[in-house]
């Protein structure tokens, strides 16, 4: 079972061989543990253009420690595919071609075994290369090292929601991992903790890690604003569905109301209706809607009409790492091997949020823009983040699917305001 292998978080990040290729072996094992519960037909199905199919996503991020460690790092690395450069760069075009993002799911070669043989060639190219580094050059590979082991966990997020949307499409609704469902039936009352008006520094300072985008550290006034103790939950977002919040354009950004009425949506992603109960896909199967559950799979525009039927507003991105700096970052991850957001037991304090760490990314109403001063890393690796501060909106907290290790009160994710089928859900502010 996934389950039982992949509790414990990596340990702290650090410069010495030993650490590095302990935090290079936990994260490259967890890709390929994710990966057990499916079989060879599993790993090539690409189900719409923002699925990547498993086999992609394995070789992909095998490709970046190539291109971006061996290749700069050994002087005489060659790679035993240089075609694969090819077929799997992503995004970054000043590296060249590369193939069609929708066409990924065509390439039935190379196989998802020749896929790990490559993987474990790597590997061993990349243990080599740690065990024989003197601190000189530990030091000046460092930066890259760390990128490498967050933009794998980055895709083993995705690995895990894609499947999900492969096997959604599935009539037979295929069970990726058998789970056992919680027993909690009610969660604590919505309240609202109260935060002053007053000039915060937002964004990463320090000496871990943090991706270009998280900074720099700048001062914002906010007003008086609260936060909701708890994110919103199936039930709630039930009562939005039967008081006709699908069919109330007055809710709706305009945007928004044009995609309801094109794609027809009337409940979230994954969601359908059997004999007046809703039931929904779940990496574990069909089972019926929990309404004690967060409720996820909602775009921006989802979250933003829910929250102008509450009489609420989305949170800024300011206002969110405000509350969550004092909040402890732990909640459901993927260590829990659960891979499904969980009901709120109590809350824990009066004073602090629950559920600000894991479970769902939550939505705010902030584009996601440069913060004052931002500049892109140069060459290449300037491409991860600052070229998509467009047509985006800001998401906080991790999921369910998110590493512990991977999140910060100051991580930004990005979507557009369509998108669904990620772990998306809803906290909700308002004005004092």
């Amino acid at each position: 079972m996934v389950k039982e292998i992949h509790r414990q978080p990596l340990p702290p990040l650090s410069l010495s061989n030993r650490d590095m290729i302990e935090q290079y072996q936990t994260v490259r094992y967890l890709s390929e543990q994710l990966c057990k519960p499916l079989v060879a037909e599993d790993y090539v199905v690409q189900s719409m253009p923002d699925v990547s199919p498993t086999k992609w996503h394995l070789a992909h991020v095998t490709w970046f420690w190539e291109t971006f460690l061996l290749s700069q790092a050994v002087p005489d690395y060659k790679s035993p595919h240089p075609q694969y450069a090819y077929l799997f760069n992503s995004y970054y075009n000043t590296l060249g071609k590369r193939h069609s993002r929708p066409q990924r799911g065509l390439l039935s070669r190379p196989t998802v075994a020749e896929v790990y043989q490559y993987r474990h060639y790597v590997d061993e190219c990349v243990l080599d290369l740690l065990e024989k580094l003197d601190e000189r050059r530990l030091a000046e590979l460092a930066s890259i090292f760390v990128l490498g082991l967050h933009h794998e966990q980055q895709h083993q997020e995705l690995l895990l929601t894609d499947i999900k949307h492969v096997l959604a499409c599935n009539p037979l609704h295929p069970v990726y991992l058998p789970q056992v469902p919680t027993n909690i039936t009610s969660v604590p009352p919505l309240q609202w903790v109260h935060y002053p008006e007053g000039i915060r520094w937002i964004g990463y300072e320090g000496e871990g890690f943090s991706f270009d985008n998280e900074g720099p550290r700048h001062r914002q006034f906010l007003h008086a604003f609260q936060l909701a103790s708890r994110l919103i939950t199936n039930g709630e977002y039930i009562e939005f569905m039967q008081d006709g919040g699908y069919s109330d354009p007055l809710l709706w950004l305009s945007d928004g109301w044009n995609t309801v009425q094109q794609e027809g949506w009337n409940a979230p992603l994954y969601w359908e209706q059997r004999d007046g109960r809703w039931w929904m896909m779940t990496l574990s199967g069909m089972r019926e809607v929990d309404k004690a559950e967060p409720v996820c799979h909602v775009s921006y525009y989802e979250a933003d009409a829910y929250a102008h039927w509450a009489d609420a507003r989305l949170p800024t991105e300011a206002e969110w790492e405000v509350a969550a700096q004092d909040v402890a970052r732990e909640g459901n991850f993927v260590e829990q091997g659960v891979y499904h957001p969980v009901p709120l037991a109590s809350n824990p304090s009066q004073e602090l949020p629950s559920q600000m760490y894991g479970d769902v990314w939550e939505w705010t109403q902030s584009a996601y823009l440069p913060y004052p001063a931002y500049k892109p890393a140069p060459g290449a690796i300037g491409e991860y983040n600052g070229k998509f501060m467009c047509n985006q909106q800001v998401l906080r907290g991790g999921s369910c699917a998110t590493s512990l290790t991977h999140i910060r009160p100051t991580y930004r994710n990005f979507f557009p305001p369509h998108a669904r089928w990620q772990f998306m859900g809803i906290r909700l502010a308002r004005e004092v």
